[in-house]
């Protein structure tokens, strides 16, 4: 398959529900579908919810025990990824035949991971990537991925992968990805900015690979009463304004960025487009230059306890 349409969903999560969200999630998909899409890309922790404005109790030195109430809250909206929520997605995603990205809070074990998930409609969730490197704060609430967790899966829609949010600023990270064919590059984010954009610009012809970035539009009414927000209290203050876009393997956006409110973009997919880039620019082939520069990627996983018999 060259061509087909793709989405990226900019939605508000339901945050601290799990199953709210992912029935909320459910639905977005089947709406894709019936408007003829057969991928779509949901934005960052979209199951479990970006704590946006929250500080978890943390000033330097102290843990405060409103702080340790919080994260457990957050800890409890969470998804175990053999749980109820995730296979509400898969069913979703057999039932139309799409191909999903999605952003979730993965519990494992005593640790929250920032995740993106892919689920094929085929058969079901097929991998995941844990975010590496969570951003400021982030680091208090999230734990740190490592190198075993970043595929990049080849299908007829293309060679689809994820980096998220910040991460997308690593230029190791960014090279990697290429070096792996990537010609779908996911990006669910946080990130609202105004700067956003040309990012994944700059990504999409750098890698010349189709971008697809999907961030959440959501207001402070979304968060429960009682949700400790920085930016104030106020149900009409928006936490995060969306941003979303799709932009083609030569750098021009194709769809959005949209700041309006919740809603679905959609962009028609040329796979031919991507090595009609390669042509004059292959930053993993051609215009490399291993002679002078080389990265070392170490996808082995890291566990904490190596037993051995």
């Amino acid at each position: 398959m060259t061509g087909y349409k793709a989405a990226v969903v900019q939605a508000a999560s339901v945050p601290f529900d799990a199953m709210a969200s992912a029935v909320k999630a459910a639905a977005l998909i089947r709406e894709a579908a019936e408007a003829g899409a057969q991928l779509a890309v949901f934005p960052e922790v979209f199951i479990g919810g970006y704590p946006k404005g929250a500080s978890f109790g943390a000033p330097v030195g102290l843990r405060r025990p409103e702080g340790r109430d919080a994260f457990r809250d957050y800890f409890q909206g969470a998804v175990d990824l053999d749980g109820p929520e995730l296979a509400l997605i898969a069913e979703a995603a057999s039932d139309t035949g799409m191909f999903i990205v999605l952003g979730c809070l993965e519990r494992a074990g005593g640790t929250l991971y920032c995740t993106a998930l892919f689920f094929d409609g085929a058969t079901g969730c097929i991998g995941k990537h844990r975010k590496l490197m969570p951003t400021a704060a982030e680091r208090l609430i999230w734990g740190f991925g490592d190198g075993s967790t970043m595929p990049v899966f080849e299908s007829s829609l293309g060679r689809i992968g994820a980096v998220i949010c910040w991460e997308n600023y690593m230029p190791a990270m960014r090279l990697a990805m290429y070096d792996k064919g990537v010609s779908i590059y996911c990006a669910p984010t946080a990130d609202d900015r105004d700067t956003w954009a040309s990012s994944m610009q700059h990504i999409a012809l750098e890698g010349r690979c189709y971008v697809l970035s999907a961030c959440q539009h959501i207001t402070r009414g979304a968060f429960p009463d009682d949700y400790e927000c920085a930016l104030g209290d106020d149900p009409t203050i928006v936490l995060m304004r969306g941003g979303s876009v799709i932009v083609n393997p030569h750098g021009l956006i194709i769809a959005g960025p949209d700041f309006s409110g919740e809603t679905i973009l959609y962009a028609d997919i040329d796979l031919g487009e991507v090595a009609r880039g390669k042509y004059d620019f292959d930053v993993a082939g051609h215009y490399a230059r291993p002679d002078i520069f080389q990265l070392t990627v170490d996808e082995a996983p890291k566990a904490p306890v190596l037993r051995r018999g």
